[in-house]
C-alpha cells in the first residue's frame, strides 16, 4: 500500500504552480530594470519616517473624500466604487507613476444597520490580485454578520497599472517599497474615515500575502484597536524574494547589472546580500506591537513553499499575545480551499474588539 504526504503534495503544488508562472519565460521577471536608483534612496528614507519619534506624531492622515458610485443594491446590501485622490505626500506622489495617482475601492455593506452597530474590514491586495472579485466574494458572506468590507486596488496594479509594466512584475526593487509605502499611507487614510465619517463601531485590516505584510504594519501604526488579520503572510519580502518561490521570479543577472553600472562588480550572492539589506526595510517584526495584540490572527498553511513556517512564527514571537492558525495546505491551495478559515479569522479577530462609544 502506497501511502501518500499530502503536505508534500501541497510544497510540490507550490512549486509547479510558481515554475509554470515564474520559470517559463510567459511572463517577465520582477525587477527586469533594475534598482530604480535615485527613487530607492528616496524610499528607503520615507519607509524609516513611517516610525514616530512621539506617540501619535503622524496621526491623523489626511482625510480622503471619496466620490462614489452605486454598482448594485439589493433589499439587504448595497456595493458601491469610489475614487480618491491617493493621501500619499509630495514626494511619494513625485516617485508614484501617474496611472497610480488616483485611488480606487470597493464598499460592500449591509443595509438597514446603523454604522455604530456594524464593523469594517479593509482588504489589501495581495501579489497579482488586480481585481475587487476575489477580495468581495471573501467579504461577501460576512454581510449577514453585519460586517462590512472594504477593498482597495494597490498602486501599481489594476487600473492603477504603469503602462509599461506586464502583469504584477514590478519594474524596479523601488517599485515594491513605493507600492507598500502608498498602501500603508492609503488604508491608513481608509480606516480614518470608516472610523471618523462613516462612523463604524469597530474596523479591521486583513491581507492576503503581499497584502498580509501590508495588513500587519497598518494595524500596527493604528493609534487605536483594530482588528489585524494577515494571511499566508511572510514577517518580510525578504522571505518572499530571497527563501521563497518568488527567488525564480527575481531577475537576478538585471540587478546585477544595474549595480556594476553604478558602483562595481558583485557576485549573484552578493547581489541577493544586498537585496535583503534593502528588502529588511519590510520586516513587520521591527513595527510596535498593535494596540490589542489578541485581535491579532495569523493563518498560515502547513506546507507553504511560499513563506516558510519560521517566518510565521517569527512575527508570533514578536508581537506576544497574538494569535497563530494553521490550515493543512500549501500556498495556492489555501488560497483556493480556505476562504471559511480566513473569514473565521476575521469574525473572531473583531468580536475580541470592544464597540466604539457612539457619541450620539
Amino acid at each position: 500500500m502506497v501511502t501518500v504526504n499530502i503536505g508534500m503534495l501541497h510544497y510540490i503544488l507550490d512549486h509547479v504552480y510558481g515554475a509554470f508562472v515564474h520559470r517559463t519565460k510567459i511572463t517577465p521577471p520582477f525587477f527586469s530594470r533594475g534598482w530604480g536608483g535615485t527613487k530607492l534612496e528616496l524610499l528607503e528614507r520615507l519607509i524609516s519616517q513611517l516610525f514616530p519619534e512621539v506617540e501619535g506624531q503622524n496621526w491623523p492622515p489626511s482625510l480622503i473624500q471619496p466620490i462614489w458610485r452605486t454598482v448594485w443594491e439589493t433589499q439587504n446590501a448595497c456595493l458601491r466604487e469610489g475614487v480618491f485622490r491617493t493621501p500619499c505626500g509630495e514626494q511619494l506622489l513625485s516617485a508614484l507613476p501617474p496611472e497610480s495617482h488616483n485611488a480606487r475601492v470597493a464598499f460592500l455593506v449591509p443595509k438597514d444597520v446603523p454604522p455604530q452597530k456594524m464593523a469594517c474590514v479593509v482588504h489589501l491586495a495581495g501579489t497579482g490580485d488586480h481585481t475587487f472579485e476575489r477580495r468581495l466574494r471573501l467579504g461577501g458572506p460576512l454581510l449577514k454578520q453585519n460586517i462590512a468590507t472594504m477593498v482597495l486596488e494597490s498602486p501599481f496594479y489594476g487600473q492603477r497599472r504603469p503602462m509599461l509594466q506586464r502583469g504584477a512584475k514590478l519594474l524596479c526593487v523601488s517599485d515594491l517599497l513605493l507600492l507598500g509605502r502608498a498602501t500603508i499611507e492609503e488604508a491608513r487614510s481608509l480606516l480614518y474615515w470608516l472610523d471618523s465619517e462613516a462612523g463604524f463601531g469597530k474596523m479591521g485590516v486583513c491581507g492576503l500575502s503581499m497584502g498580509g505584510v501590508h495588513a500587519a504594519m497598518v494595524g500596527s501604526l493604528h493609534p487605536t484597536p483594530v482588528a489585524t488579520l494577515p494571511f499566508l503572510s511572510p514577517h518580510s519580502a525578504v522571505v518572499a524574494f530571497c527563501e521563497g518561490i518568488l527567488k525564480h521570479a527575481t531577475a537576478w543577472e538585471a540587478l546585477r547589472e544595474d549595480l556594476a553600472a553604478k558602483e562595481a562588480a558583485m557576485t549573484l550572492e552578493e547581489v541577493r546580500e544586498r537585496m535583503r539589506n534593502v528588502l529588511s526595510l519590510t520586516d513587520v517584526t521591527r513595527f510596535p506591537i498593535p494596540k490589542n495584540p489578541n485581535a491579532i490572527i495569523f493563518v498560515a498553511a502547513t506546507d507553504d513553499g511560499y513563506i516558510p513556517k519560521h517566518s510565521v512564527l517569527e512575527l508570533q514571537k514578536a508581537w506576544p499575545g497574538s494569535e497563530v492558525r494553521w490550515v493543512t495546505g500549501g500556498h495556492v491551495s489555501s488560497f483556493l480551499l480556505h476562504n471559511n478559515e480566513f473569514r473565521k479569522a476575521i469574525v473572531d479577530g473583531l468580536n475580541r474588539l470592544e464597540w466604539k462609544e457612539s457619541s450620539l
